[in-house]
């Protein structure tokens, strides 16, 4: 019966040892990859920004939708944007709506008004909020920050994530 126990108790403290290995490997595979291919760094990220044009007296509805910010999805899956928000230092806020981000894809969030598109998007604001000097800030639905964008200052233009 001694000769049977010893190799019973060799198997179970493999599986033991098998298992606290795999529970110890777990949250390093689940911080890095999420188990679906994604990184823990976001695919989207702030693009291209144009900001407060020569006419900052200039109020039209067409002047306001020159100043915009691109949000890029820079991977190959679809971003679902509900509940991202996109805000400039004096704390103005936009919060996406139902619009899914193609992979490989971007759109331009507009100050003025305009019929949202996939492409481009309408804070139907009455004035430029986008300074000389500013930083758009990306957050996603949870409130993370996952982009910022800052021009104008003394350290130029430059992506913080």
């Amino acid at each position: 019966m001694s000769a049977s126990l010893t190799p019973r108790r060799l198997v179970a403290a493999f599986l033991a040892a098998g298992a606290l290995v795999g529970a110890a490997a777990l949250p390093a595979t689940a911080a890095g990859d999420h188990g679906n291919g994604r990184h823990a760094r976001s695919a989207v990220v702030i693009g291209s920004v144009q900001h407060e044009s020569h006419a900052r007296n200039d109020r039209s509805n067409h002047a306001l939708n020159r100043e915009w910010v691109e949000v890029k999805n820079t991977g190959r899956h679809g971003v679902d944007l509900r509940g991202y928000t996109l805000t400039d230092q004096q704390g103005n806020r936009y919060r996406f709506a139902g619009l899914r981000l193609a992979g490989g894809h971007s759109v331009k969030v507009h100050t003025g008004q305009g019929r949202n598109t996939h492409t481009d998007v309408y804070q139907n604001r009455s004035r430029q909020i986008w300074d000389a000097r500013d930083t758009a800030t990306l957050r996603d639905d949870r409130g993370r920050v996952i982009d910022t964008e800052s021009w104008g200052g003394r350290q130029g233009r430059g992506h913080h994530s």
